[in-house]
């Protein structure tokens, strides 16, 4: 082989060997870092019971069946978790017992006289949230011995008295 031949042999695999050098190169280069994930949201703010001390005027509506006409009493909330109870217009108070997760307040009854049903009995549970100045959630009244007709899903709203 000559000598033009031998540089230019060389040459060839030496352009070879940097193309080849700069491909693996540029493509690591062109490479997008991967997306961050997307920050988790904000947990709510927890259920604040001084927050909601107060009085509110309460109406619980079924949210089925064909009675739908709303149930009305006046909830006292305390900055505790003692004092909590609700008092109905015939003057009847029910005193709840209070625990708090997160952002809700979880409500509970012992048995007492319906205001929905004559003559019947009720304990009722609810969980409700702060939304917009105002105490909002579902109610369950369970009714004794009332058969298959036994619970009955309620939307609660409070709005606090000034």
């Amino acid at each position: 082989m000559n000598s033009m031949t031998r540089i230019a042999t060389l040459c060839s695999a030496a352009l070879l060997f940097a193309a080849c050098s700069k491909g693996e190169e540029a493509a690591k280069d062109t490479t997008t870092p991967a997306a961050a994930a997307a920050p988790a949201p904000a947990p709510a703010p927890a259920f604040s019971l001084a927050d909601a001390a107060g009085q509110y005027d309460v109406s619980a509506v079924p949210e089925s069946g064909t009675d739908t006409s709303a149930t009305k009493y006046v909830l006292t909330a305390a900055a505790d978790t003692a004092g909590w109870s609700i008092t109905f217009p015939n003057g009847l108070k029910v005193p709840m017992q209070i625990t708090v997760s997160g952002d809700s307040v979880m409500a509970k009854t012992g048995t007492f006289a319906s205001q929905r049903r004559k003559g019947a009995k009720v304990m009722t549970e609810s969980v409700m949230r702060m939304a917009g100045g105002k105490l909002t959630g579902t109610t369950v009244a369970h009714y004794q011995n009332a058969g298959a007709d036994s619970v009955v899903r309620l939307r609660t709203e409070g709005t606090k008295k000034p």
